[in-house]
């Protein structure tokens, strides 16, 4: 199963989780409609208590107020659709908030320590293999050994990893649960994770309300008032806890087969089995196992590496398998010892990313559609290699928020307008920043132009920690650079795409996917601008090849210039595509691309940021493969 089969099964998943929830639900509305019209009617006297019970329920049956019930169950489902809606509007801002309401803290590179500087390297060369943006990393100071992946989309997607992840296990566990964690970004995981918690918080306020009302009745005058509030409160109370429990118990199955694919793909990415398993016998032979005890982790209980609470009902609600036997799917001949010692790495651990990504014989390529989404050793060879290439001290540099908007700066230096772009930062930017920018600028003028790309994937993790004031600013700053020369690159472009869909703009959160057939006019246009960029003489039959690999028909290569800021927008349709139907758009593309025998380095650049507007993850090509 590839990269587009698992996202079109978490979507189907996904169907399905609404599905169940929306009977817990309804159920719930129910349960709560008739309990809350019982009451009334009982208080009000429609129905009057009768020492034979068969009559006051026919007594209670003759006087139900049908619209009574109705307007009880309108007051039911807005009160769950509008908890779940302030939940998911607290989340919007992506991963970041599920990391710091667990209490976590963005790793900074000027202040790491050398694991730390290790899991960084880890995380960033593991995004440059699969061709994803490179996440903020942030540290829990918790003893227990876990880790998650949160967010809506690859682009806003954060990693956490608590102290016991980084002190009990060895570089190679480390990056099987790396790996783990990534495969969730891959395979849509983190959105469902996202609405979970906001449906179960739209049930759970239920409850609140009637723990409210339970707490407020001692203020009532009137006892007989006072019981039967105190009566409709605690019905409350138990029917909305209700809820909880049944969706829990929904949630809790979900998450547990999820757990075994991604164990399964970190096997895959890391061709290394004994990493994730040995990291699943440290947390059973741990103190702390894999804990968490932060005060929200309850709710964030299905985004974790492993169970992150315990106590009663621990095991019914359980969100992952258990641990023997997810450890025996990996490896069946598991005799049953969980490992009790911490780890000794030979190696330093600041200069360590993956074992053996920087092997000679790596494997040979496989289809690039087929790599998507699986970070292979011949990519992440690719990728320790262009990490290797680049100087450290810009390296460094990309972790700072400051000196991260200066190397974007300094990406976008053109020798014929050198004067205007820094008059403009000289007067637009904080000063600190324009003295990186001097500083940084001639390392950054003498960066291979093959690195300039992943030098921005790169920066985002620092840059995404700017205030949105910092990143207006920013964005202004950025298209005035590129506007100094009165032209726009494809070159420029590419850099602006990728910092517009994984900085600028929020993740799309429509559910809508739409055909092939339906986007003719957007797929004519990303098509026509890929062909241009081929030798003249292959142009033609490079877009007429693409058109007929769609099933879209033969037609004439427009013979205006491409329209950037049109791509932009067939590039935003084309993202509501049918995860299925995507490979198909991608192998087009490459179709035209390989037209003329060739793929230069700027036609790999497009190739690279259209895939990223598509949240298709495609991994570097590799030296041999770009001209």
């Amino acid at each position: 199963m590839n990269f587009f089969e698992h996202q079109d099964q978490a979507r189907k998943q996904t169907a399905r989780l609404v599905g169940l929830m929306a009977l817990a639900v309804v159920a719930l509305i129910v349960i709560t409609t008739l309990f809350v019209g019982i009451m009334l009617q009982a208080t009000g006297g429609a129905a009057t208590p009768s020492p034979d019970q068969a009559a006051f329920w026919q007594t209670f049956f003759e006087h139900l107020d049908a619209r009574l019930i109705g307007g009880i169950a309108i007051i039911v489902i807005s009160v769950v659709l509008l908890g779940s809606w302030y939940r998911l509007s607290q989340l919007r801002q992506g991963g970041a908030v599920v990391a710091e309401s667990l209490n976590g803290r963005l790793l900074n590179i000027a202040e790491c320590t050398g694991k730390e500087r290790q899991l960084l390297n880890i995380v960033e060369e593991m995004a440059i293999a699969a061709g994803v943006p490179v996440p903020p990393v942030y540290l829990l100071d918790e003893p227990g050994i876990n880790a998650f992946a949160a967010g809506y989309a690859p682009q806003d997607a954060v990693i956490g990893v608590t102290r016991g992840c980084l002190e009990a296990l060895s570089r190679d566990q480390l990056q099987g649960v790396i790996a783990h964690e990534y495969s969730h970004i891959f395979n849509g995981d983190m959105r469902l994770n996202l609405r979970l918690v906001g449906v179960l918080h739209g049930i759970l306020l239920i409850g609140i309300i009637g723990e409210m009302i339970m707490r407020s009745t001692p203020r009532r005058s009137s006892k007989k008032d006072g019981n039967s509030l105190a009566l409709l409160g605690l019905g409350l109370f138990v029917i909305g806890y209700a809820g909880i429990f049944f969706g829990n118990l929904i949630k809790a199955a979900v998450s547990r087969q999820r757990e075994f694919l991604a164990d399964a793909s970190a096997v895959q990415f890391t061709r290394n089995p004994s990493g994730i398993s040995d990291a699943l016998k440290r947390i059973g032979g741990h103190s702390a196992g894999s804990n968490l005890a932060a005060a929200n982790a309850a709710e964030y209980s299905h985004f974790y590496f492993a169970n992150g609470v315990s106590g009663w009902f621990s095991g019914l609600f359980a969100t992952h398998p258990p641990l023997a036997e997810r450890i025996q799917r990996i490896e069946p001949g598991w005799k049953g010892d969980f490992l009790t010692s911490a780890p000794t790495d030979e190696t330093d651990p600041r200069t360590q990313g993956f074992a053996g990504a920087a092997e000679v014989n790596a494997p040979a390529p496989e289809p690039l559609v087929e790599q998507m989404g699986v970070p292979t050793p011949a990519a992440q060879a690719v990728a320790a290699r262009l990490l290797d290439q680049l100087d450290p001290k810009v390296r460094d540099a990309c972790h700072n928020s400051a000196s991260a908007m200066a190397i974007i700066y300094g990406l976008l230096f053109t020798e014929s307008v050198a004067l205007e772009q820094e008059s403009h930062l000289g007067v637009h930017v904080p000063t600190p920043v324009f003295k990186l920018y001097r500083h940084y600028l001639p390392r950054v003028k003498a960066l291979p132009l093959a690195l300039r790309l992943p030098v921005v994937e790169l920066c985002l993790p620092a840059l995404k920690a700017l205030s949105d004031g910092q990143k207006n600013q920013f964005r202004a700053s950025v298209i005035a650079l590129i506007k100094a020369d009165k032209q726009l690159t494809l070159s420029e472009w590419c850099l602006f795409s990728l910092l517009k869909h994984n900085l600028f703009d929020r993740p799309q959160s429509s559910n809508k996917t739409r055909d092939l057939a339906a986007l003719k006019a957007p797929c004519r246009l990303l098509l026509a601008a890929v062909a241009k960029q081929g030798d003249v003489s292959n142009q033609q039959q490079a877009f007429e090849s693409a058109m007929q690999a769609l099933g879209l028909g033969l037609e004439n290569l427009p013979e205006e210039a491409v329209d950037l800021a049109g791509l932009d927008a067939a590039l935003s349709q084309l993202n509501l595509l049918k995860p299925l139907q995507k490979p198909r758009l991608i192998k087009s593309i490459m179709l035209a691309l390989d037209a003329d025998g060739a793929l230069q380095l700027a036609e790999y650049e497009l190739l690279r940021v259209i895939a990223d507007r598509l949240n298709c993850p495609m991994p570097p090509l590799g030296e041999r493969a770009v001209h």
